[in-house]
């Protein structure tokens, strides 16, 4: 059987283009329907879903806000809170206790004896208790720690003496003029330290004083005055502050 092309070439080119135009189209209409389609989806999620969401999460802050404000123990609980905080800080530098040994062998006379120590390394202070040869002996052990410096080796920048000791109170004392003892005075000490002197990466050096030269040495009585006086009131028993 023998067929013919009557159609033209140009025709044949023709149908050829018309066709792919059609597909062009074809696929055009898909990809705008389903960005169409994407649009709205999300355009629904946004003004919808997403809205009503965040008006419940709104809902659940401003519920747990009036619980928190309506707590009356909320400052205790954050003062707890920011304290547990600091903890690993503290857990990771211990302060030095051992050099507390090696303080009071520095600071303390030797006629002046202790029978007890309380450091408080919360509140920075240390109280201190024990016997004396006289009064004017306490009174030195006070002016020692008044006037007691200390620098620390490691902090170059700022290699200056610093006062080791601050609110140096003698809280009591007492003389017994019957007493048998080469203690007849008792004390009791509270002042204040520098966290500095026990921090374990300081290395601190104290400069004691070798000769108390202060007013209340040098205004004071002679020892036997001293004694004299309180001969009259035995066992008495006050307190003062030393400024």
């Amino acid at each position: 059987m023998v067929q013919f092309n009557l159609i033209p070439s140009i025709k044949k080119e023709f149908l050829r283009v018309l066709l792919l135009k059609k597909i062009v189209f074809t696929i055009t209409i898909i990809v705008t329907g389903l960005s169409f389609l994407v649009f709205v989806t999300l355009f629904i999620y946004v003004m919808f879903f997403q809205n009503n969401k965040l008006a419940k999460i709104d809902q659940v802050v401003q519920s747990k806000s009036a619980t928190l404000i309506g707590n009356s123990n909320l400052n205790k609980i954050l003062t707890i809170q920011n304290q547990l905080q600091t903890l690993p800080s503290i857990e990771s530098k211990p302060p030095v206790v051992s050099r507390l040994f090696n303080f009071i062998n520095q600071l303390t006379p030797t006629t002046v004896t202790i029978s007890s120590i309380n450091l408080d390394f919360g509140q920075q202070t240390v109280a201190i208790s024990g016997a004396a040869n006289n009064l004017q002996t306490v009174n030195q052990f006070i002016d020692t720690l008044k006037f007691t410096d200390y620098i620390d080796a490691n902090n170059i920048k700022s290699n200056q003496k610093k006062p080791a000791f601050s609110n140096i109170v003698l809280s009591s004392f007492s003389y017994n003029s019957s007493a048998t003892n080469t203690s007849p005075a008792s004390y009791s000490i509270n002042f204040s330290f520098d966290p500095t002197i026990f921090n374990s990466t300081s290395s601190i050096k104290l400069y004691v004083p070798n000769l108390v030269t202060t007013r209340s040495i040098l205004g004071q009585p002679s020892t036997s005055a001293v004694n004299n006086l309180f001969k009259k009131n035995n066992n008495l028993v006050s307190g003062s502050s030393i400024n």
